[in-house]
């Protein structure tokens, strides 16, 4: 049936990406996660449009797993919202091709406050990976959509990007349930977690 064709096609062309991701990650990754680690403020991030809805996720993840985040709009940030931003912040830019304008505009404004900044772009040749002190870069034979434009896999690899941050940051901090819980108290997460720790007690 040519719906389950497009819906399979569409989903082996993310898993092919996401397993090409894993294979290129390297030492960057490492500084990243020790720019994060030695961060004396918050990790803010910023993007715009497909990308910010990414950035406010993984800025959600991170704070949800011990790491103080909150997310900025890049279009905003130039009209006062970089006000915001301190230079004990590290700042994450998401922009696919590393050329958007308000992401650069944002990127100049993160340089005269004197915050850390780390870029995550498909283009390592880009204006917003040489103005960073960090890229994580990534690459995909196409978007999974078949004109190849909507920001599909490479919105999913900004996304998986920021998730390894999260849960490798987590980890490096020994961030353990009772952490997760204060943060986290309500849904079935909360109930989950809070089930746990009154079996706890009553063992």
């Amino acid at each position: 049936m040519f719906i389950l064709d497009v819906i399979k096609e569409s989903l082996r062309n993310e898993a092919n990406a996401l397993g090409r991701l894993a294979g290129e990650v390297g030492e960057e990754y490492v500084s990243a996660v020790q720019i994060i680690l030695n961060c004396k403020g918050k990790v803010v991030i910023s993007g715009i449009g497909k990308s910010g809805h990414v950035g406010k996720k993984i800025a959600a993840s991170l704070s949800s797993t011990g790491t103080p985040s909150f997310f900025v709009h890049a279009a905003e940030a130039v009209h006062g919202d970089s006000g915001m931003i301190e230079k004990r912040d590290v700042v994450i830019l998401i922009s696919n091709s590393g050329e958007t304008a308000e992401v650069l505009s944002m990127l100049d404004v993160v340089k005269r406050i004197g915050s850390q900044c780390i870029a995550i772009t498909k283009n390592s040749g880009s204006t917003l990976a040489a103005g960073s002190e960090v890229a994580l870069t990534y690459s995909y034979e196409k978007e999974a959509d078949h004109l190849d434009l909507a920001p599909t896999t490479s919105a999913m690899l900004q996304l998986a990007i920021g998730d390894a941050l999260a849960v490798t940051i987590s980890r490096l901090k020994a961030f353990g349930k009772d952490e997760f819980y204060l943060y986290h108290p309500g849904g079935s997460l909360g109930k989950k977690l809070s089930d746990h720790k009154n079996e706890s007690k009553s063992g």
